[in-house]
Order: structure tokens, then C-alpha cells, then sequence
């Protein structure tokens, strides 16, 4: 790894999530709370529509730096604060959208900043990730 500067961005995506997707989220999670599948439950509860698990996109973003990090052992630790859902069209899914840039370095350690979207706005904010230089 080269030497980080505040600013840098280390990695980007987009990733498309499904009604499929989220499927898969519950069985692999076990979380089947029906806002997150059934479209008359999310609207009997006041949801704009079906949502994605807030921890599929806490993962999914995190996600984003392990190619460009080698290591996920070098994670020291990371955290989001949530603001806004993604809600996933059963037609036309969602894409949300990842852009980590360096937020802070020292001698061993550096923060890692996720800027996380959807529709051009702001899902995540406080998305940090604590790494390991070394």
C-alpha cells in the first residue's frame, strides 16, 4: 500500500440490489422482520416500500475497501450512523453507491470516510472504517 494523504480515494462501486437480493440477505442473516419483502407491510407500517436491511448496506459498504485494503484483519473498527432507507423497487431494484476516501492518517493507523447514496442522496453518514496501516 502506498502512502495515504488526506483525500485519497481508495475505492468506489455501485452495487444493484434486488427484491432477489434481499432474499438472500434474510436467509443468509436470518432476519425476516416482512419490511424488508412485503410490499403491503411496508405500506400498512408507513415505509415508502420495501427496504433493504440496514445492516446489508452497513456490509455492503465496508465491503467496498477490502480489495484495495488485502487484509479485513486489519479493520480496527467501524461504524455508521443511519439517516435515510434504501428502498428497493421491485421492478427496477436500487443501486447504491460507495466512494471511500482517506479522512485521517498517522504513523499506524488511518480513517477511512464512506460517502454512501442512494438516489443522490445520503444514506449512511459517520461511515468510517479504522484501519491498520502495517
Amino acid at each position: 500500500m502506498s502512502a495515504l494523504a488526506v483525500g485519497d480515494v481508495v475505492a468506489e462501486r455501485t452495487v444493484h440490489l434486488s427484491r432477489e437480493s434481499l432474499v438472500r440477505y434474510a436467509g443468509a442473516s436470518g432476519d425476516f422482520n416482512p419490511i424488508h419483502y412485503r410490499d403491503d407491510v411496508a405500506a400498512a407500517v408507513g415505509l415508502p416500500g420495501v427496504l433493504a436491511h440496514g445492516m446489508l448496506t452497513m456490509g455492503l459498504a465496508v465491503q467496498t475497501i477490502v480489495p484495495w485494503l488485502g487484509d479485513v484483519g486489519r479493520i480496527l473498527d467501524y461504524g455508521v450512523r443511519f439517516t435515510r432507507p434504501v428502498v428497493v423497487d421491485p421492478d427496477a431494484g436500487a443501486d447504491v453507491s460507495v466512494l471511500a476516501r482517506v479522512g485521517a492518517v498517522d504513523d499506524e493507523t488511518a480513517r477511512i470516510d464512506l460517502t454512501v447514496t442512494f438516489e443522490e442522496a445520503t444514506v449512511l453518514v459517520k461511515a468510517q472504517v479504522r484501519i491498520r496501516l502495517a
